[in-house]
């Protein structure tokens, strides 16, 4: 219930702002408009307001402040008040706001200004939505509209239906709204032209749908290196050009597009067809034959050449390659110290488990090489399964089994007593020498190997390669370096790999800092 007071100024208030209710309710926050409007009926009639007598609140004041201390203390949210204590309704709570912490109050705002389109904007959105490569919902948000919208334009403009103008100036608000009735025949004629427009679009679309593929065929095929112009195009190669598009364009859209009557066609199309070179041909091949296929291009132009033919080497090369005629050539095969089955073949103990509890448990062994313009290095390092620390390595110029059995020795001499680890390699030749087989059988030491030309065997040993390649191997200038300089270099990262590199699967520390932080000799 509200005061004679509340009511009166609320009205007096309607008046002055032009029988805007909106704005009398925001800035009042009180009532709701149809109860504003029944009050402005009886001023209206009356000259005044009723008086009635105001019934006392069922609600105590200690009941009012403890409903807007939960509404302040919990979001100043009244329907969430309303629903925890279970008391007032939601109207009786606001007037307990105002009344007690007006300046605390949370008003809504709504209303705003609508975009007005014109008939010329809703014509051109329906030209866009008839004539588009895309979806609706795209065309819709470019003119600023919804889909649902764009269709009602559609439908108003193509069917004839009626448009209705909506006149907003808050003096004709209680007047009602005025509607435009649009002529039909006026809504036909519009039509008409958009389909036009439409059909014309449909049209460009496809001609320049012909025109990129004959540019993408003709660069396919003609390849040339200062780009294509059609209008330069001799006749033998629009010819070629309209063959490969038949399949998909009628032939007289094509010879329209590329400017060509259709008797030059014709007439290209024979001279295609005829091979020039047919008595030459039949001379490659006969010279290649005779040379026992050990002639390539360069020595049948010389033949051809002292028998009285006059051609480019350049025709005699297309024509080996069309026919095939190829010189048979062996390729130079990389390093590799397979040397075949010397000795008798060992067990493959470690079976890909690389991982290992302690130091000196398991070791990983492999050569790799290194080839830069001074000449070619070779590396032959011992790898420890337990942290990655290269255990001994050596370099030299050449994969003898001098440079294997030197790291061996090395190795072995950091060994205690009681260490006997497992030694995992290929099955090159150098882990399969006697040199090799008597250290280990001296040192007691378990011999591992990978299957036949499987590198994953030994995966963790590349994996290591690979890293050191990509840090400080790939990617650099070598021109210059001597190979006394670059064996000086790789010594040198390989030590910082041991000392200082860190791995993120030690907990961010160096192989040599990790055994230290284990209370490992080192």
């Amino acid at each position: 219930m509200f005061s004679y007071d509340e009511r009166i100024k609320a009205v007096k208030l309607l008046i002055q702002y032009d029988l805007s209710y909106s704005t009398v309710i925001r800035e009042l926050g009180y009532p709701s408009k149809q109860s504003l409007r029944n009050w402005y009926n009886e001023y209206f009639r009356n000259g005044d307001l009723h008086q009635d007598y105001v019934r006392e609140s069922i609600f105590s004041e200690e009941e009012k402040q403890r409903a807007v201390n939960y509404y302040l203390e919990h979001g100043r949210s009244v329907s969430r008040t309303v629903k925890k204590l279970g008391y007032p309704s939601r109207p009786v709570l606001d007037k307990w706001i105002l009344d007690i912490a007006p300046e605390k109050k949370k008003h809504c705002r709504s209303g705003g200004s609508t975009v007005k389109y014109s008939r010329e904007q809703k014509e051109q959105a329906v030209i866009s939505l008839c004539s588009r490569d895309k979806p609706a919902k795209e065309v819709a948000t470019e003119h600023g509209t919804t889909r649902e919208s764009l269709y009602n334009w559609k439908s108003q403009l193509l069917k004839g239906e009626r448009i209705y103008s909506m006149n907003k100036n808050k003096s004709d608000k209680l007047k009602g709204n005025l509607s435009i009735d649009v002529d039909v025949s006026e809504l036909r004629a519009v039509k008409d032209d958009l389909l036009s427009q439409v059909d014309e679009l449909q049209k460009e679309v496809y001609r320049l749908k012909i025109e990129r593929d004959i540019y993408e065929k003709a660069a396919e095929i003609i390849k040339k290196d200062q780009g294509i112009n059609l209008k330069t195009l001799t006749n033998r190669e629009k010819a070629i050009i309209i063959n490969a598009l038949r399949e998909v364009y009628p032939l007289k859209e094509l010879l329209e597009m590329m400017c060509m009557a259709k008797s030059s066609y014709c007439y290209q199309v024979k001279t295609i067809n005829f091979d020039k070179y047919t008595d030459l041909r039949m001379k490659v091949k006969k010279i290649f034959k005779e040379s026992a296929r050990r002639y390539g291009y360069r020595r049948i132009h010389s033949v051809l050449k002292t028998l009285g033919t006059t051609v480019s080497e350049k025709v005699i090369r297309r024509i080996m390659r069309e026919e095939n005629l190829v010189v048979p050539n062996t390729k130079r095969k990389r390093y590799s110290s397979y040397k075949g089955e010397i000795s008798p073949e060992v067990e493959n103990i470690i079976n890909r488990k690389f991982h290992a509890d302690k130091p000196n448990h398991k070791w990983l062994t492999d050569i790799t090489e290194f080839h830069i313009p001074a000449g070619k290095i070779y590396l032959s390092p011992i790898i420890d399964c337990f942290d990655g620390l290269p255990v001994s390595w050596t370099i030299g110029t050449s994969p003898s089994a001098e440079l294997v059995n030197t790291m061996l020795d090395e190795a072995i001499l950091s060994l205690r007593e009681d260490e006997k680890p497992i030694i995992h390699s290929d099955r090159g030749s150098h882990y399969r020498w006697p040199g090799w087989i008597e250290r280990m059988e001296k040192a007691e030491l378990t011999r591992s190997m990978s299957k036949k030309g499987c590198s994953p065997d030994n995966s963790a040993c590349e994996g290591f390669f690979g890293r050191l390649k990509n840090e400080m191997f790939y990617g650099y200038s070598w021109a210059g370096v001597t190979i006394s300089e670059f064996i000086e270099e790789l010594d040198k990262y390989i030590r910082w790999y041991a000392e200082k590199r860190i791995k993120i699967s030690l907990g961010g520390m160096s192989p040599l800092d990790y055994r230290r932080s284990l209370g490992l000799a080192v």
